[in-house]
C-alpha cells in the first residue's frame, strides 16, 4: 500500500549504509520542506504527545470516500519536520477510506525508524500517526 514516494525513500535508506547518514537524510527532507504558515500553527492542528512542537493540516481534495487526502506539517525540530517528510510521503495521495489501511508500524519498519529513535520521538511520531487517522476517518465519514 505505500506510497511511491515512501518507496523512494526506502530505496534511499538501503542504499544509505550507516544510520548517522540516514538521520542526515531525514533532516535534509525536512528542511525541504516548505514552512507551514503561522495562521495554520494553531492548537486545532497541533498534535499532542510529541515532545516538539507539531502541527499537521489536512488537505482533501473531493467528497466521500473517494477523496483524496493530502497534508501539510511542520515542527520546530528538524528531525520531527523530516519524520513529517516521511509521513507525507507514506500518506498522501491516497483516498481518504484508505488511510486507516496504511500499516504504519510496519512500513516505518522498514527504515529501521524504530530502532534508532528516542522513546520521546517514537512517541511522537505514534502520535503524529495517530492524528493522520483520524484525520483520514473524518474525511472519509
Amino acid at each position: 500500500m505505500a506510497r511511491d514516494a515512501f518507496e523512494d525513500i526506502v530505496e534511499t535508506f538501503e542504499f544509505l549504509d550507516d544510520w548517522e547518514d540516514r538521520y542526515r537524510h531525514v533532516i535534509d527532507m525536512g528542511k525541504a520542506m516548505a514552512p507551514l504558515e503561522e495562521s495554520l500553527r494553531v492548537p486545532a492542528t497541533k498534535v499532542e504527545g510529541c515532545a516538539s512542537q507539531v502541527w499537521l493540516v489536512p488537505e482533501i481534495s473531493g467528497q466521500g470516500r473517494e477523496a483524496t487526502f493530502q497534508f501539510r506539517g511542520d515542527s520546530d525540530a528538524m528531525i520531527v519536520r523530516g519524520l513529517i517528510a516521511i509521513l507525507v510521503a507514506l500518506y498522501s495521495g491516497l483516498n481518504v477510506a484508505d488511510v486507516a489501511k496504511v500499516d504504519a508500524p510496519a512500513e516505518l519498519a522498514r527504515l529501521g525508524l524504530d530502532e534508532h529513535l528516542s522513546s520521546q520521538r517514537s512517541n511522537g511520531l505514534r502520535a503524529m500517526v495517530e492524528r493522520i487517522r483520524l484525520l483520514g476517518e473524518k474525511a472519509s465519514a
